[in-house]
C-alpha cells in the first residue's frame, strides 16, 4: 500500500474526516488530501514533508519513522542541509568585572595612622628643662591624616548581546537573524544537535518544527516554542526572558 493510502486507511478506520485530522494537526486540508493521493508538491519541500508525515503519524497510531523511510526511499533519499554554509557555535566571552583593591588602601591608611602615633609619642617624651632662661614650645604634633575613601564600585555594564542555545530533539529546520534582518543562520539541526548564537541587541528566530527543538535565551530555559509541525517566528532582545 502507499503511504497516502496508508494514510487514508488509518483516517477512516479511526472515524475521521480531513476536516478533523486538519484540526488535530493543524496541516491544512488541502495538503492532508493531497498525501492521501500520494502528491507531495504542496508540502513545500522535503524537510516539511517528512514533519507532516510524522504528524499524521502520531494522530493515526501510526508508526512515522517508517512513514519517512518510504517517503525517502520513493524520493530518492534526504537531502543535505544547508547548516555547514554558515559558520555557528561563536564562543561567548564573559568579562570579568574588576573590584578595588582593598588590600593596597588598608595598607596605606594603617601607614599613615602608624607614622602619626610615632609623632605623639617622641613629642611627649621632650621636655623642657627646669632652669633654662627661655621656654621652648614643642612643635605641634603632625594632624592626624584621614584615611583614603573607598573608590566607589564600577558600575556594571550594560548588556548589549543576545546568546541563543538551539537543541534539537528531531532534525529542525531554523532561521536566526540579528536586529538589522541580516541572517545569521538558516538551515537544519539534525537530531540530539545543539546551535548556540550570540546577536546584537535582537535576535529573530524562525522555526520550521517548532515542537522538535529546547530554546535557551541569555541562559533562562524556555522549552519548546511551539508545537510538533507547527512554523513559529519568536523575537528575544537583551532582556532576560520569561520561561514558557
Amino acid at each position: 500500500m502507499s503511504i497516502g493510502g496508508t494514510i487514508s486507511d488509518a483516517r477512516e478506520h479511526r472515524g475521521l474526516s480531513v476536516a478533523d485530522l486538519s484540526r488535530r494537526t493543524r496541516i491544512r486540508e488541502a495538503i492532508i488530501a493531497a498525501i492521501e493521493r500520494d502528491d507531495f508538491s504542496a508540502c513545500n519541500g522535503d524537510f516539511y514533508a517528512r514533519g507532516h508525515l510524522r504528524a499524521l503519524a502520531r494522530e493515526l497510531g501510526l508508526e512515522g519513522d517508517a512513514l519517512v523511510r518510504e517517503y525517502d526511499a520513493l524520493t530518492g533519499g534526504p537531502r543535505p542541509g544547508v547548516g555547514a554554509m554558515y559558520p555557528i557555535d561563536k564562543g561567548i566571552k564573559l568579562r570579568e568585572r574588576r573590584t578595588p583593591n582593598w588590600t593596597l588602601a588598608m595598607a596605606v591608611a594603617i601607614a599613615i595612622v602608624a607614622v602619626f602615633g610615632v609623632g605623639r609619642i617622641m613629642g611627649s617624651a621632650i621636655k623642657t628643662p627646669e632652669k633654662q632662661a627661655v621656654k621652648v614650645n614643642s612643635a605641634p604634633a603632625a594632624a592626624k591624616a584621614a584615611p583614603p575613601a573607598a573608590a566607589p564600585a564600577a558600575p556594571a555594564k550594560a548588556a548589549t548581546h543576545v546568546t541563543v542555545k538551539i537543541t534539537a530533539t528531531s532534525e529542525a529546520w531554523i532561521q536566526v537573524r540579528d536586529a538589522k534582518n541580516k541572517n545569521v543562520f538558516m538551515g537544519v539541526i539534525p537530531t540530539g544537535d545543539s546551535r548556540s548564537f550570540r546577536v546584537k541587541e535582537k535576535a529573530r528566530l524562525t522555526f520550521g518544527n517548532a515542537g522538535s527543538v529546547q530554546l535557551n535565551v541569555n541562559g533562562r530555559d524556555l522549552g519548546a516554542p511551539g508545537r510538533p509541525g507547527e512554523t513559529v517566528k519568536r523575537t528575544y532582545g537583551v532582556e532576560v526572558p520569561r520561561p514558557r
